[in-house]
């Protein structure tokens, strides 16, 4: 797997988790999962804040995403997985380098070669703001933002879909002629006016479902690249 080593072939033991007293079912399987994860394991050895920071890796080394120098807003960026790998990879940190921007709703730990901001990316300044910390339009504009599941798979996609409407309607307003956007989806089907929208507006879009990402989990990202510009 991408970014993770491989173990030496022995199995390791699985690890479970016993129910306690004011832990609910779905808590004691979601520490369970966690703790047999090799990504969390990873991600915490490597420094990154998530275990979706190797879901963008894989993106980037599949589709070329990024390339030093590059302009980057992270949308929805807690707990900055993300935002790490985007720094890193377009060497924000570095003079001279990329600038990478994220905004989230939660507060974020600073990150090294990152502006961020806590706030809403609906808000009517950010767009603006955005742009004037870039400096310049941006190259990329990233989003993998999730509602809480509800446990409703019906109202989950529907939730899910809406935020990655917004964050394409503001990729529209920031991105430079030529840009990406990257967003989070779910499998079923992405409706057919956004889908047309994005193939209007960018030269290619395509669809993937990263390594990282868990076998049981109904997510994928939409690639779309070549901006052509807001109409």
């Amino acid at each position: 797997m991408a970014g993770v080593k491989k173990g030496s072939g022995t199995r390791q033991k699985a690890v479970r988790v016993r129910s306690k007293a004011g832990r609910s079912l779905s808590s004691t399987l979601w520490l369970q999962r966690q703790l047999n994860d090799p990504y969390v394991a990873e991600a915490k050895r490597q420094g990154f804040r998530s275990r979706a920071a190797f879901k963008l890796q894989e993106l980037d080394d599949r589709f070329k995403i990024f390339k030093r120098g590059m302009a980057v807003v992270d949308l929805g960026a807690a707990p900055g997985g993300w935002t790490q790998v985007a720094v890193e990879r377009v060497g924000a940190e570095r003079q001279p380098g990329g600038t990478v921007v994220g905004i989230d709703l939660l507060p974020i730990d600073p990150i090294a070669g990152a502006t961020l901001r806590q706030g809403d990316f609906l808000a009517e300044d950010a767009p603006a703001w955005l742009i004037e910390t870039l400096g310049r339009p941006a190259d990329v504009v990233l989003s993998d933002m999730a509602p809480s599941s509800s446990g409703h798979a019906q109202t989950d996609h529907i939730r899910i879909m809406g935020l990655l409407e917004a964050a394409v309607e503001f990729a529209a307003e920031v991105l430079a002629p030529g840009g990406t956007f990257v967003g989070k989806a779910l499998q079923g089907g992405t409706e057919i006016n956004l889908l047309n929208r994005l193939k209007r507006d960018f030269a290619q879009v395509r669809h993937a479902k990263p390594p990282a990402s868990r076998k049981d989990s109904a997510e994928l990202y939409l690639v779309a690249t070549g901006f052509r510009g807001r109409r």
